[in-house]
């Protein structure tokens, strides 16, 4: 299939590529269908909308950077994305200035379900997380981030 991204211009993806988030993703209700295009080279992926081309997200592997990072996940998570074996975990970058200020995003991670490809965006409620913490140099969160 090919899709048209602001980004890259028009390219190709393959059906596994593509995720639907029946719920949306808060602030992109709307925005119910995505593809991950890999950076290659990087651990970085974004998170392409196939509703509109402008939409695209940073996305990465959050265990490459905070190794430590756990949560539990709600049953009705579970039994809404039918969750067995095929999941993968990926969180949202916010860019700043210099990329060493970047954070990352580990109050409200994405988690997909890599079988159904069905996802979602999870908010960890009574979580010691904040959606920023910084993605190098650090272990707690951003000074000052709520």
């Amino acid at each position: 299939m090919e899709i048209e991204t602001a980004q890259f211009g028009r390219i190709g993806i393959a059906d596994s590529q593509i995720y639907s988030f029946p719920k949306g993703i808060p602030g992109f209700e709307e925005h119910d269908r995505f593809a991950i295009i890999d950076i290659e080279g990087t651990p970085f992926s974004y998170l392409q909308s196939l509703v509109q081309r402008e939409i695209s997200l940073l996305i990465t592997d959050p265990f490459l950077f905070y190794k430590d990072y756990e949560f539990e996940l709600p049953v009705s998570v579970i039994e809404e994305l039918e969750l067995g074996t095929e999941i993968q975990i990926r969180n949202i970058v916010t860019l700043q200035g210099e990329m060493q200020q970047s954070t990352l995003n580990l109050l409200a991670p994405l988690v997909f379900n890599t079988a159904s490809n069905i996802a979602r965006q999870v908010i960890l409620h009574d979580s010691p997380y904040t959606s920023r913490h910084l993605l190098w140099g650090s272990s707690s969160p951003e000074k000052g981030a709520e």
